[in-house]
């Protein structure tokens, strides 16, 4: 299918949803809906989903929240105390990373991938550190399905920013905002559907050659 792909439409286009510290902007419409509802079943049906684990205060936790890992060959990553084995590139998410891209201006090795069944899954308060991501290169996050309220919280003063993310949306993060924010997407008891969300990342090749 060819994906359809509109001009930026946000009214928050170029304005820092961030009042210091950080840049992240927020991009409604990258994704036509219907393109975006068909990527979303693709993306659904075409990944091996598996649960998330992670280390919390030494024990091992499985996620009802479901992740898939893809990177270009030789791209590992780890978080949580958790190394990610990738899977390969499907032509779906290589239209997706081509688009987004264009969008921020920088070329992606690597994609996380969340799969949240209903509101009662959602992703605790974090950042985007872990020392193999480049410090210097943004993380786009792309949304497809259904609308989640996201949050930022300042890691100092506790001064907190949110919105909500559309279908076939883009928020984007630039430096320096893993440094001082952390994010989180709010569980809700409001009935809502599944959502897909893709993180696209770039691992520091000097990290990897380092390992």
């Amino acid at each position: 299918m060819q994906i359809e792909i509109f001009e930026k439409t946000s009214t928050n286009d170029d304005v820092n949803l961030l009042p210091r510290d950080g840049l992240a902007y927020y991009y409604q419409g990258i994704f036509e809906g219907a393109a975006s509802d068909h990527l979303f079943q693709t993306l659904m049906n075409s990944l091996n989903w598996q649960p998330d684990q992670l280390f919390m205060f030494g024990k091992k936790v499985i996620t009802q929240r479901k992740v898939a890992w893809i990177a270009d060959r030789g791209v590992s990553y780890t978080y949580s105390g958790v190394k990610k084995q990738p899977q390969i590139w499907t032509p779906e998410i290589l239209a997706i990373k081509k688009r987004v891209e264009e969008l921020t201006n920088c070329k992606f090795n690597s994609c996380l991938l969340n799969l949240y069944h209903n509101g009662s899954e959602g992703m605790g308060w974090h950042s985007d550190d872990e020392p193999e991501l480049d410090k210097g290169a943004p993380i786009a996050s792309i949304s497809f399905g259904a609308i989640r309220k996201f949050a930022f919280q300042h890691k100092l003063d506790k001064t907190s920013a949110s919105l909500f993310l559309d279908n076939g949306s883009v928020l984007v993060m630039h430096p320096p905002t893993q440094e001082f924010w952390k994010h989180s997407l709010l569980k809700t008891k409001i009935p809502v559907g599944p959502r897909i969300n893709l993180t696209f990342r770039v691992i520091s090749t000097k990290y990897e050659s380092q390992q």
